[in-house]
């Protein structure tokens, strides 16, 4: 197993305590979800930031927890997150080169695994839907309480369908007046056609600071309990 060190990215209370929220719900979805994968419409919605995001927070739970970067096209975990270069990927692993204990990285955040991708394969969707990752799946499934796997835009590529279709659950994740209703429901309807179960939808890239219930709600309580806990507990 590959060892290394993360990138650490201090969050503020609202984004903190968002996490924790996100985190209860998969939590409250059954104990029987312990792979899910994370989509999004288009790129550049957030989903990367939110797979790493909650694995994390579940990481930090006392949870044993492994995030899975199968964006094979286009992979940012690593460019974001891990700092010096990691040897293999999930490449390696679903080719047959490498067993999976070498492909999964072990890092300096307690109880947070991570695999990524590896170099861009010429058949992305070919090597999701294989056997071997599937395989990888049924093995992960026993070893860690959680799999958060991050897949590439649902509504580019069919990537994302062959994954939630092995998976226990699954997370939407739409930008926040970027994607239409009419094209985040077609995607919507894409992913129930997989099987796989929708544990639900997260609104991401939201203008809190702008005026409106989300504005005021966010900047009232985010403010009056960041300052109360911080008070209370001392520094989080």
């Amino acid at each position: 197993m590959q060892k290394i060190d993360l990138r650490k990215k201090e969050l503020d209370y609202r984004t903190r305590e968002a996490y924790k929220n996100l985190r209860t719900n998969v939590e409250l979805s059954g104990d029987n979800i312990k792979t899910i994968a994370i989509t999004s419409c288009t790129p550049n919605e957030g989903k990367s930031s939110i797979s790493y995001e909650l694995a994390s927070s579940f990481a930090q739970a006392g949870k044993k927890v492994l995030l899975i970067d199968a964006d094979l096209r286009k992979s940012v975990l690593i460019q974001r997150h891990h700092k010096g270069k990691v040897r293999l990927g999930l490449v390696h692993y679903l080719v047959g080169k490498y067993p999976l204990d070498e492909v999964i990285c072990e890092t300096d955040n307690k109880n947070l695994f991570m695999t990524f991708a590896g170099p861009v394969p010429p058949n992305p969707a070919e090597l999701l839907g294989n056997k071997r990752f599937a395989d990888m799946l049924e093995k992960t499934r026993e070893e860690y309480d959680l799999v958060i796997i991050d897949t590439p835009p649902l509504g580019s590529v069919i990537d994302s369908a062959i994954v939630a279709k092995q998976c226990d659950g699954s997370i939407l994740v739409i930008a926040n007046a970027e994607i239409s209703y009419r094209f985040a429901q077609k995607v919507k309807d894409q992913l129930d056609k997989t099987g796989c179960r929708i544990l639900g939808c997260v609104l991401n890239k939201v203008n809190m600071t702008k005026s409106g219930k989300y504005g005021y709600y966010g900047r009232y309580y985010g403010k009056y309990y960041g300052k109360y806990y911080g008070q209370y507990y001392g520094n989080y």
